[in-house]
């Protein structure tokens, strides 16, 4: 049976709620999470469609425009209205302000500076810069706080890469509590195909699909009954389906286009091998805990600092996605010794609990706790 309610949690993030990629997923389902424990959420929002998300209000607090961002396409906030800040918090009245972190002086933190004094503030950090211009355009963002960020109570961040980066740019301490995933979800009855490697992601240059399918002729040339499945939309698939032909793939290589949420799953459980070698920018690796959540039977991924934080207990699974040689002769290696891929999926088995849901959001109500406790205090003082 759900706790009962004790806590009243307003997320607030400036991009929208409509889809499922990144940190709005992550919203999504810790939301969902805290809703079913009995605590009422809310969310305070970019651009947003979407009106209440599993029983709670979502308040579309400003206009937004897309830009691309440490080499994500993302939306950014124009300035929110005061007033229906005021308004919308005045409604909810929030124990607590949980901030996807970094944010905007525009939106999220006019959300921080208008909330009550009784309110506390966490915040989670999901960043690792991909090049100089970001590092130093959040220090130009630390400016712009100007002192908002003394109001945070507590901070976590997604993996010890956010952490770092979190401190060096911004001087924020922080703790480390990953990203999430719903096992139960994503779990696929799905069998694994043989021979079959499949890729999920945005096909921008980032996520290294150019580079997976270039290894993927040593693959093919070697084993030549395999077969590469791409998911997933961006401004690169005309550009890697001309590639495809070029290399003569193209009855091997097949671009499935977007992935539902509720097939991503199956899509994913029917890979002999997972592999995502994205080249730089990652904070963490949510999709590779997709992978291990839906039952792939190797997911494997390039050797970045996010990734790292996912596989590095395990280092076999991480590769250099320019190395083409490496990276054919791993996923070929996985494909023929079923022995070896028999033991990478056990090891996934054990590792993915870590990140359920169930396991993850114990450790944010924990966050809660501690930025309350911080919160009473320092009003009591």
């Amino acid at each position: 049976m759900p706790a009962k309610p004790t806590v009243k949690v307003a997320f607030v993030y400036d991009d929208t709620l409509d889809g499922w990629e990144g940190v709005a997923q992550q919203v999504k389902i810790l939301g969902g999470w805290l809703s079913a424990r009995g605590h009422k959420v809310s969310y305070f929002v970019g651009q947003s469609k979407t009106k209440q998300w599993q029983g709670g209000k979502v308040y579309s607090l400003s206009r937004n425009a897309k830009v691309i961002f440490n080499g994500n396409r993302m939306s950014i906030p124009m300035p929110a209205n005061k007033q229906v800040i005021r308004r919308s918090l005045a409604e909810q009245k929030p124990d607590i302000l949980h901030v996807q972190m970094p944010h905007s002086p525009y939106m999220a933190q006019r959300v921080v500076d208008e909330a009550s004094a009784n309110t506390a503030i966490a915040g989670t950090f999901h960043v690792y810069p991909a090049n100089k211009k970001v590092v130093f355009g959040s220090r130009l963002l630390k400016l712009l706080y100007f002192r908002g960020l003394r109001k945070f109570d507590a901070i976590s961040a997604v993996s010890t890469a956010a952490r770092g980066f979190a401190d060096s740019a911004f001087g924020l301490a922080s703790t480390v509590i990953p990203n999430t995933v719903d096992v139960g979800s994503l779990r696929s009855s799905a069998a694994n195909e043989p021979e079959t490697v499949v890729f999920l992601g945005r096909l921008v240059e980032r996520k290294g699909c150019r580079q997976l399918i270039e290894a993927f002729r040593l693959v093919h040339n070697a084993l030549p009954e395999a077969k590469l499945l791409i998911g997933g939309t961006g401004p690169k698939r005309a550009e890697l389906e001309k590639l495809v032909q070029k290399l003569g793939l193209s009855d091997v290589v097949e671009f499935k286009g977007f992935i539902d949420e509720d097939k991503k799953g199956d899509f994913l459980a029917g890979g002999a091998v997972a592999c995502f070698p994205s080249l730089y920018g990652e904070s963490f690796g949510i999709v590779l805990i997709e992978a291990m959540a839906a039952g792939t039977g190797a997911v494997i991924g390039g050797h970045n600092p996010g990734y790292r934080s996912v596989l590095g207990a395990n280092p076999y699974l991480l590769f250099d996605p320019n190395n083409k040689q490496e990276l054919a002769d791993k996923i070929l290696e996985l494909l023929r010794d079923n022995k070896k891929r028999a033991s990478v999926s056990k090891w996934q088995a054990e590792a993915i609990g870590q990140y359920d849901v169930n396991t993850v959001g114990p450790q944010i109500e924990q966050l809660y706790a501690r930025a309350i406790a911080k919160s009473l205090e320092s009003r009591h003082n």
